[in-house]
């Protein structure tokens, strides 16, 4: 189901809990609240759907990904840019890294590690900022 964008920075702002097996239907959402804004969009975390879980969804151009409960455990290369972000107006200054090393859980809570580079890596970290409640 598509959910509503929230903009609600208060809400944004809080932690969100760890994701478990039962919140599947929210990472449904999350990827079909993805693909109905997938012009301008290409990534999302549960919160931005009024869902605090540790959830986020994103496009690395050849497919959509779902993360439960991702982890960034290495990183390497810090570089400044300029982002965006469906639940703000404007961009805002972020620092990024090139590469990050991920640890999450699939939707049956299976582990999973993989590194990712560039673009991927950088949607990978905002992503990964909203479920802290960092805003950017």
């Amino acid at each position: 189901m598509i959910r509503d964008i929230v903009r609600d920075q208060f809400f944004l702002r809080l932690p969100s809990r760890p994701a478990a097996a039962a919140d599947v239907p929210v990472a449904d959402d999350l990827m079909d609240t993805l693909r109905a804004h997938a012009d301008c969009c290409v990534g999302m975390a549960a919160n931005m759907i009024g869902e605090s879980v540790r959830i986020i969804a994103f496009s690395d151009n050849v497919r959509y990904v779902e993360m439960f409960n991702p982890t960034i455990v290495k990183k390497d290369g810090p570089f400044d840019c300029e982002e965006g972000c469906l639940s703000l107006d404007g961009t805002r200054p972020a620092r990024r890294y090139k590469t990050i090393k991920v640890q999450w859980q699939t939707r049956d809570m299976k582990p999973r590690t993989k590194t990712f580079a560039g673009f991927t890596a950088q949607i990978i970290q905002h992503e990964i900022d909203h479920l802290s409640g960092i805003i950017i």
